[in-house]
């Protein structure tokens, strides 16, 4: 078997469950109202108790890591300045820019990137993994969320200025299982604590369940998306060309190349992994001590697809959700290729879990 089909061979299974869970939903085996309940159960039953048991065991030394952190939090805030100003060039007002800027440097660590890295590269993958899953749910998300208020939409449209909008999120944050379950298993790594089997043994099960379900649901929320955004397109299409668009209040839409799918959807799957690559080399060059089997997961971290949670953020404040929505699901379409020829050209062979 060749690097390639060895590769592929760990890759295409977690793909083919989101390309199940995507023709599932398209051919409403799925019913689209049953998506909120296993999104839930995903959500707060299986991933955190995935979560929870990786870091559990992984040393609290690789969580807490300095150089992991910092170096990828750079990355995140170069990654969302390119994706602003491209998108800002092209016409869009802040809100859909911010947006575009997230979802451009958000991977989809969460129900994708933890366990596809787990299983190519074993157990230690974790770690690096879930400190970039921490980093983008509470620092990028929140920063992309205070650039989006930057258009003084509160006296105009009723919503929140910057430092609401930030509030508001990280309340929403607190109630998020997932930071909570990271953080319990990181405490458990801290302190060495053995948790009973009586007590273990349902969360190994459900942790055993989120690799499988959260995949299969994430094809039901892309297609829910673009179920919902065909119609969003048919109703502004049916719509009396001289109104306004109706499809959301407060955006902006752009035909400009930098607030294109296409350009956003290059910026995640090839500008993204590019970055992180080339500053982590340079912080090592530096004297970051930055571990170099770290930098190669925060590399295949951030060459994933985008992550499925931000267009419910840009739904949420107001920005159009439904191009968000498409590059995610262009995006996911698309890294099979793109993230397979990545992991061939930097993996080691002798790093591949055989």
């Amino acid at each position: 078997m060749t690097l390639l089909a060895q590769i592929a061979s760990t890759t295409f299974p977690f793909f083919a469950l989101v390309l199940c869970g995507f023709l599932a939903a398209r051919a409403r085996l799925v019913p689209l109202e049953g998506i909120p309940g296993l999104n839930i159960f995903v959500m707060y039953l299986a991933l955190p108790c995935m979560l929870f048991r990786f870091a559990a065991a992984t040393p609290i030394v690789q969580l807490l890591d300095p150089g992991t952190t910092v170096t990828y939090l750079a990355c995140a805030g170069v990654m969302l300045a390119l994706a602003m100003v491209s998108s800002r060039r092209a016409g869009l007002d802040w809100n859909n820019s911010a947006y575009g800027a997230l979802v451009a440097a958000f991977p989809n660590s969460g129900f994708m990137g933890v366990p596809l890295l787990v299983a190519m590269l074993g157990a230690a993958a974790a770690g690096p993994a879930i400190v970039t899953l921490a980093v983008d749910m509470v620092i990028t998300a929140s920063l992309a969320i205070a650039l989006s208020r930057l258009d003084g939409a509160r006296g105009r449209e009723g919503q929140p200025g910057a430092g609401q909008a930030v509030a508001k999120a990280l309340r929403g944050m607190a109630t998020n299982p997932l930071p909570w379950a990271m953080l319990l298993g990181a405490l458990v790594s801290a302190t060495g604590v053995q948790l009973p089997s009586v007590v273990m043994s349902p969360i190994r099960l459900l942790g055993d369940a989120a690799s499988p379900v959260a995949l299969f649901t994430l094809g039901c929320v892309l297609a829910r998306s673009y179920l919902l955004s065909q119609a969003a397109d048919l109703g502004r299409t049916n719509a009396d060309a001289s109104s306004a668009p109706r499809a959301m209040p407060g955006v902006a839409r752009s035909t400009g190349l930098g607030g294109s799918v296409g350009v956003i959807v290059a910026f995640k799957l090839l500008a993204h992994p590019a970055l992180v690559y080339a500053m982590g080399h340079g912080a090592r060059a530096l004297g970051v001590p930055l571990d170099p089997f770290a930098l190669l997961v925060l590399v295949l971290v951030a060459a994933l697809p985008a992550a499925s949670n931000v267009p419910i953020l840009a739904e949420r404040f107001g920005a159009d959700a439904g191009r968000i929505a498409m590059i995610v699901l262009v995006s996911t379409a698309l890294a099979f290729v793109s993230f397979t020829l990545i992991v061939a050209a930097i993996v080691p062979p002798d790093l591949l879990v055989r």
